[in-house]
């Protein structure tokens, strides 16, 4: 109920549950019929669940007895741990605007300093030192610039631990799944709240299965796994979703932690909230082995005068071993919404691109097109462990003389005209790769070297890509724009074939993959990639992932009977032109590019002109005030930066439309008083009418109204007199309208006095 106080966030009347007093969380995005608020509340026992809804179970607060949680159910949670980054200062200053002073629980805490690092200009390194004196005040753990990527710290140094919930204000702490932590992002709004009161509210999303079968072949790895996934299933088959992988002991044993770590972390460009591996044998030996290595090393962050590490040591995994945690899993009969399914052995290496990681392609086919490439990238939070380093080297010591040797005399160069940049996770992984001669073999191939950090993954520092340019990368994301020109072109792949591609010049494999067929044991597969087995099979007691579109004709729907009650301040109708942005899948990127978004001093003037600008340099031109913006199917995927809403704000535009939207995108565009409405009918409509000429901004003419009352939306195809038809919509309730009067969910807290938050 803290959590209530210090934000005053709306809540349901404790009467519509049976039992104690119960309190869930209204989300920013529910805009959800008051028929259906009955059943997120209702008390239960004895139901199945699955591991998303377990851990979920453990973390969640305030639940009544015998409450068993379930996907669709909005609960208000308290995670284990809570990682910022570079946006800790922006955090800040929302946590102290809202009147708090000393964070909650310190230990639950944790920042990190790791997207801007190459920045050495005053206003950086002041906005760092800022950050490391309020974390040195709070008491909690800090690690600076240059010791590594945030989310390859939490798994490191045990702060996402098998069966907790940890979050971070960053859209991949998917990663922590790897480990079987339920990891998932939230934003600048949420950090705050969890700082100042411990918790924050959280929707239970619907949960896919992905079950893999077979083994991985050899030269195929975790990164082409999720490639080939992204690729294979890539019409929005899992936006929006938890996501829980299965498969046999022998499936899971030929995926190692690190590449469930690759794998989990990019089911964020996938378009999920969370990948969960199983808690199994492999993970245990994984936790062995670094516990080890912490044994011979001093921890960062150490709280007592013990020599193990604070976290990360035998006797906590012992403790953990012998926990019912342990043996967590799904229960029999669990609910999920959908079940895919993946043949590993029919699996080959994967190029995700150019500039999309739903176009994969076997590495065999592009090889054959000598793609030239200029730059090559081994660095993000997705791939440049240890063994990635190692991978990559191995690739470079093979056409040596000297394949066995730490380090090769006649190690091969980098390709002429070609720019390989290198970057470990974590100064551990690095001191992990030296000692094993890998970094020095890359360094002497040619590579050149960048701090632990995130650097051309989102943008920022050197060796970005120029226009006209043709990268390929280790990394997570090649949205257009994002690793620099939006006029580049940006392929994703494995260590090993981004180490092919630097010595060869153009895009190749390492020719280290073997097919099943091929494999010793005698063990053969018909199967190629083309092939692979898909089953998509929604479960009969899910929630549809079908939205039902408005009737063709120009008749209109009867407005509903109930009328929903408008706050004072807030306009009943909302209305305007629409402005149609004609394609899918427009990221955060595209909406307010990366290079923008740690520069906390950029004026909202300065958002508005940049705004779209990766999407379509001439927005700034063809919108006006007043427009609604409307756009196709997950819209805001991609990172947790809020500046996606804000800008569009700058924009003075109120109210985006879309086919669907991405979650966080969501979250924080009602945090931050933006309207988001889904009406997938009228995407269909404007692209019959304008399917003709592509238009990437376009003024149409066509006039929207959301009456809010009865939530119904009537689009009118034309200027007055021309063709109108309207659908229902989700009732957009008096706890959204308040935070959007009052501009905000952070300004709606510091609306409160503080007699009024006791």
């Amino acid at each position: 109920m803290r959590l209530l106080r210090h934000l005053h966030l709306p809540r349901f009347p404790s009467h519509i549950v049976r039992g104690q007093p119960y309190t869930v969380l209204r989300p920013s995005t529910a805009l959800l019929a008051r028929s259906n608020l009955k059943s997120f509340a209702t008390v239960t026992s004895g139901t199945a669940q699955n591991l998303t809804e377990k851990i979920v179970q453990r973390y969640a607060t305030g639940l009544p007895p015998n409450k068993y949680v379930q996907s669709g159910d909005y609960v208000s949670i308290k995670p284990h741990h809570c990682m910022t980054h570079d946006n800790s200062w922006p955090v800040a200053t929302k946590f102290m605007s809202i009147g708090a002073t000393k964070i909650h629980d310190r230990e639950q805490i944790v920042m990190t300093l790791d997207h801007d690092v190459q920045n050495k200009s005053e206003a950086n390194l002041k906005k760092y030192e800022n950050i490391e004196k309020f974390a040195r005040m709070q008491g909690v753990d800090f690690y600076p610039a240059g010791r590594g990527i945030g989310h390859q710290i939490m798994v490191e140094e045990g702060y996402a631990w098998p069966g907790t919930m940890t979050v971070a204000s960053d859209s991949h702490s998917n990663m922590y799944g790897a480990v079987g932590c339920l990891g998932t992002p939230i934003v600048r709004t949420d950090a705050a709240s969890i700082w100042a009161t411990g918790q924050t509210w959280w929707q239970i999303p619907p949960v896919a299965k992905v079950e893999l079968r077979g083994v991985l072949p050899k030269g195929v790895t975790g990164k082409d796994v999720i490639v080939a996934l992204c690729g294979l299933f890539n019409n929005d088959e899992v936006l929006n979703h938890a996501i829980e992988f299965v498969g046999s002991e022998q499936t899971m044993g030929s995926i190692p932690v690190d590449d469930r770590l690759a794998i989990a972390n990019m089911t964020t460009e996938w378009g999920a909230l969370s990948g969960l591996f199983p808690i199994d044998n492999v993970l245990i030996q994984w936790l062995r082995s670094k516990a080890t290595e912490f044994g011979i090393r001093e921890p960062l962050v150490k709280r007592n005068s013990h020599s193990t590490h604070p976290r990360m040591n035998h006797e906590r995994i012992d403790m953990f071993i012998h926990s019912p945690i342990r043996t967590l899993s799904a229960d029999w009969g669990a609910t999920y919404a959908k079940h895919l399914t993946l043949d590993l052995s029919t699996l080959s290496p994967h190029v995700a691109g150019p500039n999309s990681v739903k176009a994969a392609t076997p590495v065999a086919q592009l090889e054959q097109q000598k793609i030239k490439i200029q730059k090559a990238y081994l660095v993000s939070c997705t791939n440049s462990r240890a063994s990635d380093i190692a991978a990559a080297a191995n690739v470079f010591r093979a056409r040596s003389s000297s394949p066995a040797a730490p380090i090769p005399t006649d190690v091969p160069k980098v390709a002429e005209g070609v720019e390989f940049y290198i970057a470990p996770a974590s100064t551990f992984e690095q001191a992990i790769a030296e000692k094993n001669g890998d970094w020095q073999t890359l360094l002497r191939a040619g590579a050149k070297p960048l701090p632990a950090g995130c650097g051309p993954c989102i943008g920022l520092g050197a060796g970005l890509l120029e226009a006209g340019e043709v990268g390929i990368s280790a990394t997570n994301r090649n949205f257009k724009g994002r690793m620099g020109s939006r006029d580049a072109f940006a392929y994703l792949a494995s260590p090993e074939v981004v180490a092919a591609s630097a010595i060869k010049g153009h895009i190749s494999g390492p020719g280290n993959y073997i097919p099943p067929s091929e494999l010793s044991d005698g063990s053969t597969s018909t199967d190629v990639v083309r092939n692979i087995s898909i089953a998509v099979s929604p479960s009969s007691s899910s929630s549809s992932t079908t939205t039902k579109s408005a009737p063709a004709s120009s008749s209109s729907l009867s407005p509903s009977s109930t009328s929903i009650p408008i706050l004072p301040g807030f306009p009943p109708l909302l209305s305007g032109e629409l402005l149609f942005c004609d394609s899918d899948n427009i990221n955060t990127d595209g909406i307010y590019p990366g290079k923008y978004t740690y520069q906390d001093n950029i004026t909202p003037d300065t958002m508005a002109q940049v705004c779209m600008e990766n999407y379509d340099p001439s927005f700034r031109e063809v919108a006006k005030p007043g427009d609604i913006l409307v756009s196709g199917f997950n819209f805001g995927c991609g990172s947790s930066r809020e500046q996606a809403a804000t800008a569009i704000l700058a924009r003075d535009i109120r109210l985006v439309v879309a086919g669907s939207f991405g979650n966080i995108f969501s979250r924080n565009s009602v945090n931050n008083a933006l309207l988001t409405v889904e009406v997938p009918r009228l995407i269909q409509r404007l692209r019959e009418e304008f399917g003709g000429e592509k238009v990437a901004t376009r003024r149409t003419g066509w006039w929207f109204t959301w009456d809010v009352r009865t939530s119904m939306v009537t689009v009118r195809e034309g200027p007055e007199g021309a063709r109108e038809w309207s659908q229902k919509v989700g009732e957009l309730g008096t706890n959204v309208q308040e935070i959007i009067v009052r501009g905000g969910l952070e300004a709606q807290g510091e609306a409160k006095t503080p007699e009024q938050t006791q």
